[in-house]
């Protein structure tokens, strides 16, 4: 109401501002001088700028009119934002997944298989699967819905994972998804334990009865010597033949039943920082005399020179002793001069790979699975304690241990920390 009161006399005092004027002008008529004309044309504007923000006024109101999809996307901008986030951090779990994952499309064959994270390609670049076709072919002929156990060769030799296959249509494109989990370390070590604790409960059992059979036999032995008056001169000497024979037996039994004790008595290993080179230094000059006694050489590398590691250096000197006295035994009277090399250096990951080589008949591949296991030897003096001892002292230190397949002749085995 205030504003149509407000109007009205805005409109009333222009009309008479008007009236005004036209008298004016009337009475210029007359007389028509210049400056009384500038006068009344000034006078005349204030009326006419009054009237028209009346007429202004008077006018609809037009609402003011926002951008197309303005409150639209003001509104969506949080759920988008918040959608993104959650792409992103779905797609970063999934990159850095402890498990390598793979696309098999619907078509079977190796050239549809790709990996999808950092762990499958990890797994793919050199220094692991060192035959990624095969293992492709492996993936895509796994059936869907089954977890199983598999095996492909790697540069330090077979290695196991578990692999299970699901099947989902992505944007309607039917697809599998490969899960490969690798198990090998877990698997060996879980099989040391086991060992362990058999070789543990053997040699105690045994060792209970084979001591008071030993002590026995030999007091029998005593006892003999003493009734020998009594006796015949043919029994005395059947039964001290007999009885010097049990006693020899038992006491060959406890020393040979006290060798595998060491293997379930491994000392917790005690990690310092090892040069290497140094490492290398005091193992050649305790074993280069033997090689040269066989008309042959041991040689030693390490790259770089200032190459150094965390880790037990007496137990790491045990295992490579035991690998190079295996070589020199295996190459025991050959036609060619035994050479044997133990080269040290850092691979892809910076992971500590110490390679010990000989150029001698090799391991069957029949047999090439079995070299680790306790009690196993293909030589008829042998106990199966050594290579069963390199493998827990490379545990031991966070390690493994694997044989490798030689490029030429000889055996070929990879020690990684």
């Amino acid at each position: 109401m205030a504003s149509e009161r407000a109007l009205k006399s805005g409109i009333a005092a222009s009309v008479l501002a008007l009236m005004a004027l036209a008298a004016a002008a009337d009475a210029l008529s007359a007389t028509p001088e210049p400056r009384r004309v500038v006068l009344c044309a000034m006078l005349a504007l204030a009326p006419l700028c009054a009237l028209w923000q009346c007429v202004r006024k008077l006018g609809p109101r037009v609402p003011r009119m926002e951008p197309h999809g303005a409150s639209a996307d003001t509104a969506a901008g949080p759920r988008q934002n918040e959608l993104a986030a959650s792409v992103l951090a779905l797609e970063a779990r999934l990159e850095h997944a402890p498990i390598a994952l793979f696309r098999i499309m619907h078509a079977s064959g190796a050239g549809q298989v790709a990996p999808l994270n950092a762990s499958a390609r990890r797994l793919l670049a050199p220094g692991r699967a060192s035959a990624p076709q095969d293992l492709h072919e492996l993936l895509a002929a796994q059936p869907v819905g089954q977890r199983r156990l598999i095996t492909f060769d790697t540069e330090r030799g077979g290695e196991r994972a578990l692999v299970a296959i699901s099947a989902l249509s992505v944007q309607g494109c039917a697809q599998r998804l490969a899960a490969l989990m690798p198990v090998e370390s877990e698997l060996e070590a879980e099989a040391l334990n086991a060992w362990r604790e058999l070789v543990q409960v053997l040699t105690h059992e045994i060792m209970n009865s084979l001591t008071p059979v030993a002590s026995l036999s030999r007091t029998a032995c005593g006892l003999l010597d003493e009734a020998s008056s009594g006796l015949p001169a043919d029994i005395h000497a059947d039964l001290g033949i007999a009885l010097d024979a049990i006693a020899r037996r038992a006491a060959s039994l406890v020393d040979f039943v006290g060798s595998y004790r060491s293997l379930s008595t491994v000392p917790q290993a005690q990690p310092q920082r090892v040069r290497l080179e140094e490492l290398f230094e005091r193992l050649s000059a305790l074993l280069a005399p033997q090689w040269q006694a066989l008309g042959g050489k041991v040689e030693f590398s390490v790259e770089p020179a200032s190459l150094e590691v965390m880790i037990d250096p007496g137990q790491l000197e045990q295992a490579l002793i035991n690998l190079l006295k295996n070589a020199a035994e295996a190459m025991a009277g050959g036609a060619r001069p035994p050479r044997a090399a133990v080269s040290a250096r850092l691979s892809r990951g910076s992971r500590l790979r110490i390679e010990v080589a000989d150029n001698g008949p090799g391991v069957p591949e029949a047999l090439a699975a079995h070299i680790f296991t306790p009690f196993f030897s293909t030589k008829k003096q042998g106990r199966g304690i050594g290579l069963a001892m390199v493998r827990h002292l490379v545990h031991a230190n966070g390690g493994t241990v694997r044989y490798a397949r030689s490029v030429g002749a000889g055996a070929r085995f990879m020690l990684t920390f």
